[in-house]
């Protein structure tokens, strides 16, 4: 093994060739590949002699160079491509199967220039030809290749998020609905807020419909866990719960319908959904509603709001066929509205503690906005719950909310 005076040499700031201190510091790894002893003993004295210090290890065949990249990450590989196991572009092909994060500077022969560019062409950063390479260009040549190869790398994972953010967007639109309201006398907020990880895309969901005999639905759910699988799975959910209304299937059968779908769709086996499912015929002070597995909502007077938890049984999924949702009536006086949520809105810390909002927070929150229209008073509750949780950053979570009323 070549053991470089390089390493032995003091570390200094060098700023002649454009060098900073803080890249000298770190003294990039170089894993030499040559199975010429003559020719590692010159890239040794290019080593020592450079401006940019580097350790150096030195093996003479692609195997030897494969076992050390199974266990190590150098950030540079300096490749003869005349080597016992492999020569030429081959070389540089096998390079990039066990190492592909890794720097390629390629070592050419006099007559070999043309190789060295068809190197770089098949993935190589730089090359560089034998006997024709002095100390101050050798060290230019390691760190441009580095920094073009972390270039290529920050390049590659701008364009996976944007086209996760492309993605996301998609899954958005299909987890936002507009709502299918077939006559007057229905009036209806809706608001979808994506948590502050947008990486981390949730599952929440959210329709209304107003079916050919005037009865108007509303659903809210929320797919357990974040990313793009659950949030297809919301999308799948909500699209399958418009259909179901259309077709005329509510109430229990529907509920148990959306399960099926779920268990058939879902990902993992321990992904679940909860939902809350609201029918109620206009000129009718009642609801009927199907809770599973979610949690409570507000009815809100003219004056007045109060947190309602209806009967319900297991979320989807928990005990797929043998669960059962009671199917509960909701008392709701004339002027009176309802509001769905998903608990994004009530799990947000407040301030820097461990405290969370909460239902009896977003109660107190609720109540302090009960006379504000309806628009005003949903923004109101998402705005106070995100200015709580301010602190730590937002809410963590998707928040979906349903505001509806009818005469």
């Amino acid at each position: 093994m070549v053991t470089s005076r390089a390493d032995a040499d003091e570390l200094r700031p060098v700023t002649a060739d454009g060098l900073d201190a803080d890249w000298d510091e770190r003294r990039p790894s170089v894993l030499l590949v040559e199975d010429d002893a003559g020719d590692a003993l010159l890239v040794e004295e290019l080593v020592a002699d450079s401006a940019l210090k580097m350790r150096l290890r030195w093996v003479r065949t692609m195997a030897e160079a494969a076992g050390v990249l199974a266990t190590e990450h150098p950030d540079c590989v300096l490749l003869d491509l005349h080597l016992p196991d492999a020569s030429g572009l081959e070389a540089v092909s096998l390079v990039k199967a066990h190492a592909d994060r890794v720097a390629i500077v390629v070592l050419t022969g006099l007559a070999e220039e043309q190789t060295g560019l068809a190197a770089v062409t098949a993935g190589a950063q730089d090359y560089l030809v034998k006997g024709r390479v002095e100390p101050e260009l050798f060290g230019r040549a390691v760190r441009y290749a580095i920094q073009r190869k972390q270039a290529e790398q920050s390049a590659v994972a701008l364009q996976a998020s944007l086209m996760q953010a492309q993605e996301n967007a998609r899954l958005e639109r299909g987890l936002l609905p507009r709502p299918l309201l077939r006559a007057d006398g229905v009036q209806v907020v809706a608001r979808y807020r994506p948590g502050r990880a947008q990486a981390l895309l949730g599952g929440d969901f959210y329709d209304i419909v107003q079916s050919g005999d005037g009865t108007v639905h509303a659903l809210v759910g929320d797919v357990s866990g974040h990313g793009p699988d659950e949030a297809a799975l919301g999308v799948a959910l909500r699209i399958a719960w418009r259909t179901l209304v259309l077709s005329g299937i509510t109430g229990v059968e529907q509920v148990a319908r959306l399960e099926e779908i779920l268990v058939a769709e879902r990902a993992r086996d321990e992904v679940f959904a909860t939902l809350i499912s609201l029918s109620a015929v206009p000129g009718e002070h009642r609801a009927t509603v199907v809770r599973a597995g979610h949690h409570g909502l507000l009815r809100r007077g003219a004056l007045e709001v109060d947190w309602v938890e209806v009967p319900g049984g297991p979320a989807l999924g928990l005990i797929p066929g043998g669960a059962r949702w009671p199917t509960a009536e909701l008392p709701v006086p004339p002027g009176a509205s309802v509001v769905l949520f998903t608990d994004g809105l009530f799990e947000g810390h407040v301030s820097r503690g461990t405290q969370r909002l909460g239902e009896e927070g977003l109660l107190e929150l609720a109540r302090e906005a009960a006379g504000l229209a309806p628009d005003e008073f949903v923004d109101r509750l998402i705005g106070e719950a995100e200015g709580l949780a301010e602190e730590q950053g937002g809410l963590a979570d998707d928040v979906a909310v349903v505001h509806v009323s009818w005469n």
